[in-house]
């Protein structure tokens, strides 16, 4: 079970960031993965990338965050 929960989370990231370029969402769908990608991670005692992962989940979060004050100051201009 713990295999399959891996693996969709795996999934969801390549698939996120294989449609960042459409829409900002898509970042935010990959922060979500890669969170996902480090609990599996964890649960399964590979530290190393269990920190990784945590780390790209926080700057996918912070790229959603940016892109979406760029959308915002584009629309105001």
């Amino acid at each position: 079970m713990i295999t399959i929960f891996g693996s969709i989370a795996v999934g969801i990231m390549f698939a996120a960031y294989w449609l960042e370029p459409r829409s900002k969402w898509y970042v935010l769908v990959f922060a979500t993965g890669s969170a996902a990608t480090s609990v599996y991670s964890g649960l399964t005692e590979v530290y190393p990338i269990m920190v990784v992962e945590a780390l790209w989940s926080i700057v996918a979060v912070r790229r959603f965050v940016a892109r979406s004050r760029s959308e915002v100051s584009q629309v105001l201009h």
